[in-house]
């Protein structure tokens, strides 16, 4: 997922990542109907511009954790601001933070990299998912036994 306010910037993203890779790229300029997106699909990846209108980069991305935790979140932005890098990190679990104009390779390394950590993430929880099942039948047994010996 792209969000950017400005349409060149959306642009030349996406027909970058759809020339060079095989993944399916949702484009938006508005951050409120992106977190609409986010409620009725899984994302690997969101990449957002760190200045929009209505909502701050910043402010989607944590929003966007709420929704969907897994996703990993990149903040792209024309500003070099130390400060809010950190605040993203720390309120949005920001991945990775790119300043504009970005290098392409570098770019496609991160959102491959972020892919990879989004499915890491989710075959984590699939699996702890299973580890709780087999707990509760485990435990369900251990009761069935002390019931039928003691």
């Amino acid at each position: 997922m792209l969000v950017d306010d400005e349409p060149m910037v959306a642009t030349a993203l996406r027909s970058f990542l759809e020339l060079e890779t095989a993944w399916r790229i949702l484009t938006f300029s508005d951050p409120l109907e992106a977190l609409e997106t986010l409620r009725n699909q899984n994302i690997d990846v969101i990449v957002s511009d760190f200045m929009m209108p209505n909502v701050d980069g910043v402010s989607f991305l944590r929003q966007s954790r709420e929704i969907q935790p897994v996703a990993t979140r990149i903040l792209l932005t024309g500003y070099a601001d130390k400060t809010n890098a950190i605040r993203a990190i720390n309120e949005a679990g920001l991945y990775y933070y790119l300043q504009k104009p970005w290098d392409n390779e570098q770019l496609r390394m991160v959102i491959r990299n972020g892919i990879e950590r989004a499915a890491l993430f989710r075959e984590i929880d699939r699996r702890v998912g299973d580890l709780d099942g087999a707990h509760k039948e485990l435990q369900d047994l251990r009761r069935k036994l002390i019931r039928t010996f003691l």
